[in-house]
């Protein structure tokens, strides 16, 4: 098996990289709202559609940070756009946070217009694309040492 190159991240603190400490809390946030929207539609329970809300603004927040820090290392770093999963990994996460954006500007509706069946597709559609996004930003950090400090 061939050594992975080290790659600097460019956007870091105390030389740790700030896009992987940021991305588990968009997915775990998107991840809930697509659950709180199922049990919205089973409920009909005010109570879900408003976490869904509160779950879509919160992960589109930290979406945003992580975007932010992530373009920062690939407009930053020639040999992490060199990568092979780079730009699918871009491409990939800029369309998830867009739908989520969407979901959220969705999501101010009233509750059930908010949920069904506008907001529960923008969910499953976000959720399905991260496990592949994810993916490749795994590759690009374990397989292509992207961030990696060795």
């Amino acid at each position: 098996m061939q050594e992975a190159v080290r790659v600097d991240s460019t956007a870091q603190i105390a030389g740790h990289p700030i896009h992987p400490m940021l991305v588990p809390i968009p997915i775990a946030c998107f991840v809930g709202a697509l659950l709180t929207d199922i049990a919205y539609t089973v409920t009909a329970e005010i109570m879900w559609a408003d976490f869904s809300a509160w779950l879509l603004i919160v992960g589109v927040t930290f979406g945003v940070l992580a975007a932010i820090a992530g373009l920062t290392d690939f407009l930053g770093n020639r040999l992490v756009r060199s990568q092979l999963p780079a730009w699918p990994h871009l491409v990939g996460s800029a369309v998830a946070l867009v739908l989520a954006i969407f979901n959220a500007l969705i999501h101010t509706r009233d509750a059930w217009t908010s949920v069904w069946p506008t907001g529960l597709i923008l969910s499953v559609i976000t959720v399905l694309i991260l496990p592949v996004s994810g993916w490749l930003g795994w590759a690009l950090v374990y397989r292509h040492g992207v961030g990696v400090a060795r």
